[in-house]
């Protein structure tokens, strides 16, 4: 498993087309319809692999990881509105070809899930005008996750 905290990573540049590429194109080639579906729960799993303990350290993964720049913009009790942003959000909403970011979301749900220890579920909206998508992330008090 990769260390995200290697520095060599910080030192690495990947061209974006790259990322796109594959992101954009092969993706989506090889899981069909089901794409954003399977991207959710890819980013559970992620999550899941590199469980993070605080939001300050959720955001520093989505930069280290290309995804944007992530701010967290209303805490309430049961819900958390995160914000993203950046370059390549922004190139992916101005394209004519519908893009998807429920890898980040799944990603999103299951590290609030982690540090709240409540069932979590994140839901996408993407803001076309703004050039951002906003993250809305759930959290069920009755509902307590034990980690194992």
């Amino acid at each position: 498993m990769l260390d995200v905290n290697k520095s060599f990573f910080d030192e690495k540049q990947v061209p974006s087309f790259g990322y796109e590429l594959l992101r954009e194109v092969l993706i989506p080639d090889l899981l069909g319809k089901d794409t954003p579906q399977l991207l959710y729960w890819a980013g559970k799993n992620l999550a899941r692999k590199y469980p993070l303990d605080s939001i300050e350290m959720i955001v520093d993964f989505f930069s280290k990881a290309g995804w944007g720049q992530l701010t967290l913009d209303k805490d309430k009790k049961e819900e958390l509105e995160f914000h993203l942003t950046g370059d390549l959000v922004s190139n992916r909403l101005s394209s004519k070809e519908p893009s998807t970011f429920q890898l980040e979301s799944g990603f999103l749900a299951q590290q609030i899930e982690h540090q709240k220890g409540q069932l979590s579920e994140a839901y996408e909206q993407q803001k076309n005008r703004a050039l951002k998508v906003i993250f809305t992330v759930k959290t069920d008090k009755k509902d307590i996750i034990k980690h194992i």
